[in-house]
């Protein structure tokens, strides 16, 4: 299997993340589905059948987060320097509407958009690798060609 690459903050959440779903979630739901037991038919029993899903949402989460883990390659970005690779933060400017936004090329895992974390196999990220600062950026987006200038490249 391949290395999955990621950040030590996205490292950490996942590891929190395993924490606390086998510490709290799973004595959690099985003591609901020991509970769901105790009111008699099963078959009928809309709790019982609700916990057993949710445990196994949760089962099924726990080995994709040990899995994960297992393959984790934790790369440090502060030890990183030069054109935006993974890890780096780049700032860029909408060449259309001088709308600036900054974003952090990280795993997959830990890819969230809201919070400015871009997923290394995205769009915007596979245009950005490899450029410097000053350099135009053309990416092709599901709402169509966008134009980026890179302003600013941080690796911290």
């Amino acid at each position: 299997m391949d290395k999955i690459p990621m950040t030590r903050a996205g490292h950490t959440a996942l590891e929190t993340e395993l924490k606390q779903l086998k510490t709290e979630e799973r004595p959690a739901i099985i003591k609901a589905i020991a509970e769901a037991r105790e009111h008699g038919d099963l078959s009928e029993n809309a709790e019982y059948h609700s916990a057993k899903e949710k445990q196994s949402f949760i089962e099924g989460r726990i080995k994709e987060l040990e899995g994960v883990i297992s393959l984790a390659d934790v790369i440090d970005p502060a030890k990183l320097s030069g054109a935006i690779k993974f890890g780096a933060r780049v700032t860029l400017v909408d060449e259309d509407t001088d709308e600036e936004k900054t974003y952090q090329i990280v795993g997959e895992y830990e890819a969230k958009i809201e919070d400015g974390l871009l997923n290394i196999k995205s769009p915007i990220a596979r245009a950005l690798i490899g450029k410097e600062e000053g350099d135009s950026v053309e990416v092709r987006t599901p709402g169509g060609e966008k134009s980026y200038e890179v302003l600013k490249i941080v690796f911290a």
